[in-house]
């Protein structure tokens, strides 16, 4: 799917609806440790990381009580290897995932 060129100047202006998840999924490294480049053909695919920018209030469910969604801004996540809503703001890419399609928080402990 093509990324959406954006109307506004920042991803701040974005405010996510009902269940969805902003995310900026990580760059992949296009250098190693020892300072050798790696072919654009082996940091293609994304990664599965991403850190949350910014979340909806929540969907309700079938009794109509708001049901928040599970991460919050500045959560790291592990996402499905495609999918969400591309957006691009300026040369950064980001992504709306609905919160049910987020596989795991990512716990720095």
């Amino acid at each position: 799917m093509a990324a959406v060129r954006a109307t506004f100047k920042s991803i701040k202006a974005v405010a996510p609806l009902f269940d969805r998840v902003l995310v900026q999924r990580f760059k992949p490294e296009t250098k190693t440790a020892s300072g050798i480049f790696l072919p654009t053909s082996a940091t293609e695919t994304p990664l599965p990381e991403a850190t949350v920018i910014a979340v909806g209030p929540g969907a309700r469910d079938r009794d109509g009580n708001m049901v928040p969604v599970s991460v919050k801004a500045g959560d790291r996540v592990l996402l499905p290897g495609w999918g969400g809503n591309s957006i691009k703001v300026g040369e950064e890419d980001y992504f709306l995932f609905k919160d049910s399609e987020i596989l795991a928080k990512i716990n720095d402990e």
